[in-house]
């Protein structure tokens, strides 16, 4: 895992050198094992590199290929490139490195823009063509791996972080209305193409942007997820569907552990990072590290899982680490997570995924992680309630959206009402083809948008501020293409995740699986109070915001009155929405 940039020109001028370089600076983090810079004419682009396959130079990057005349700077893992490796030395193609990044560059030349059908990971690339300046952008197929993008005045420039972007200059920084609606209406998730910056957008997921020397772009979907489902799909057994989804559990660990260093994993104490780690237990790791993060109880509810992890630890023999963090140093560190925001997130496990990070980091380079196991088998509290429903978009709006379109007119200031653009998004969402079910509705569309802009780009940051590469297995597109055929009535059983519960049970003792879903709060960001609530209050009082003029006074006025009363339908606080965005805003913008 790495970061990129580049510029690239359209009017014949010369690409800003300053600017690239410190894109690439700034992203410094995400690659501290090496960098570099390639210039031609009208194009220039800039890499971070963190060694996890092929340690040696030869897989330095940015890689070009003078006899093929292609060059690619690129970002993640691609699983299945040994294979790939094997088909393309069969057709004639010669390596003199032993990683995935020069597969991605032979696979273009062998195969053209298609060549992504093959691949198996994440990734975000730019591969450029020396004869043509033809360049081709493109973006894993569960937006794994994040690829920002800003237009420029005759030309346009790209990047892993949008940080990135604001620091290369001369990038709009308004603030897009459609974004802000979304933001305040999916707990900061905004959909692409947008950012909450008018001049920032991002490339969606399973898309490639093919831009010409000339300028002339097009874009297109190379994946989507359907969820239709044949007559055997439907007539299959519920052990039958267990036994062949165990099986490509079983095949999304192992692929996820090619690597030329040794693969740790977070262990939650959970079902879903259980099962991980159960699995690479018995694909034969050796030595696994394994770790887990617990804060304070508060107010009756635990703050940690200790013991569940401690079973799936000693069950499977691992190099267990307990990372224990007190609330205060949780509150004092909170200002460097949000640095390490690409946009904006409120979710409460920000800063514990932050310290988590940067204590792994001391031992480990690479580790797997269980995001994605809810919203791809069904785990969440408002797939029951859309089983069988004749109004799906209303009542998955009224369980998910943080408030009403009506609320949110109280919210922002004239000048930023653009309708009721989170509506009719699930709304036309919904209505994609491929999908008739409204379970498989909002399983899609949270596989697809929620998921990607919440959990894995938290993941994705979180772990990057520290050089740490997280691998999502739960996120493999084989996997995901499956649990899509299998029907919803299996993933609602058993109160939720069903199929996926009982495939575990195979693997992982049923203590961690028979026991209430665990949640870690951090009391100070659900119910404001004391230091965090001062620096929200001085945030939305402070010059910079009033300038800003996001929001209504009155409504503004009307949360801090009362902090603790004003909670999302998924129990999160009003204020620290508005808040966070404002902070995070003060650390982007001069």
């Amino acid at each position: 895992m790495c970061a990129l940039a580049g510029e690239i020109r359209f009017d014949g001028s010369s690409p800003d050198l300053s600017a690239l370089w410190s894109m690439t600076v700034l992203q410094q983090a995400r690659g501290p094992d090496g960098y570099g810079v390639s210039v031609s004419p009208g194009n220039a682009f800039g890499h971070r590199r963190l060694k996890i396959m092929d340690l040696s130079d030869a897989a330095q990057q940015p890689m070009v290929d003078p006899q093929l005349g292609l060059g690619i700077v690129f970002n993640g893992a691609v699983y299945n490139h040994p294979e790939l490796r094997k088909e393309l030395e069969a057709l004639g193609y010669v390596f003199y490195s032993h990683g995935d990044t020069e597969v991605l560059l032979k696979a273009y030349h062998a195969w053209g823009p298609d060549f992504v059908q093959r691949l198996n990971g994440m990734f975000a690339f730019a591969i450029w063509e020396r004869d043509s300046g033809r360049v081709l952008l493109g973006r894993d197929r569960l937006g794994i791996k994040p690829l920002y993008y800003a237009e420029l005045g005759g030309g346009l420039r790209f990047a892993s972080t949008l940080p990135a972007l604001l620091v290369g200059g001369g990038v709009d920084t308004s603030i897009d209305p459609l974004a802000l609606n979304h933001y305040l209406s999916f707990h900061a998730v905004v959909p692409a193409p947008h950012t909450l910056f008018a001049g920032v957008r991002k490339l969606a997921p399973g898309s490639l942007m093919t831009i010409e020397a000339d300028g002339r772009r097009s874009e297109r979907r190379f994946w989507s997820l359907d969820y239709s489902r044949d007559a055997a799909d439907e007539k299959r057994s519920f052990e039958e569907w267990r036994e062949i989804l165990l099986d490509a559990l079983r095949a999304a660990v192992k692929r996820r552990l090619v690597a030329d260093v040794p693969v740790g994993a977070l262990l939650s104490g959970g079902v879903d990072s259980s099962l991980i780690v159960g699995l690479m237990a018995e694909a034969g790791v050796r030595e696994l590290r394994t770790y887990n993060v617990g804060f304070e109880d508060v107010g009756g509810e635990k703050g940690n899982e200790f013991e569940y992890a401690d079973i799936v630890a000693e069950r499977f023999g691992t190099i267990h680490e307990r990372i224990f963090v007190p609330e205060a140093e949780l509150l004092t560190r909170l200002p460097e997570a949000i640095a390490a925001m690409s946009e904006p997130m409120v979710s409460h496990d920000c800063i514990g995924f932050y310290l988590l990070s940067e204590a792994v980091s001391r031992h480990s380079k690479v580790v797997q992680s269980g995001q994605g196991a809810d919203e791809v088998f069904g785990g969440y509290h408002w797939y029951p309630k859309l089983d069988g429903s004749a109004t799906p978009v209303a009542d998955y709006l009224d369980a998910f959206r943080d408030r009403s379109y009506g609320e949110y007119r109280e919210v922002v200031q004239e000048r930023y009402l653009a309708g009721d653009a989170s509506g009719d998004f699930v709304a036309a969402r919904f209505a994609d083809p491929g999908a008739a079910d409204p379970v498989d509705q909002a399983l899609r569309l949270d596989t697809t948008v929620m998921l990607v802009d919440d959990p894995v780009k938290r993941v994705d940051n979180m772990t990057m501020a520290f050089g740490l590469e997280a691998r999502v297995p739960f996120l493999d597109h084989e996997l995901v293409e499956l649990a899509a055929r299998i029907p919803a009535r299996h993933k609602l059983a058993g109160g939720g995740k069903g199929i996926l519960k009982e495939a575990a049970r195979v693997v992982i003792p049923s203590a961690v699986i028979d026991r209430p879903k665990g949640y870690f709060p951090v009391p100070a960001l659900k119910y404001l109070k004391g230091g965090v609530l001062d620096n929200v209050r001085d945030a939305l009082s402070s010059r910079a915001a009033r300038e800003r003029g996001l929001f209504r006074q009155g409504y503004v006025d009307r949360l801090l009155a009362d902090p603790m009363a004003h909670l999302t339908p998924l129990r999160g606080s009003k204020l620290w929405q508005l808040g966070l965005l404002e902070l995070w805003l003060q650390t982007r913008l001069p």
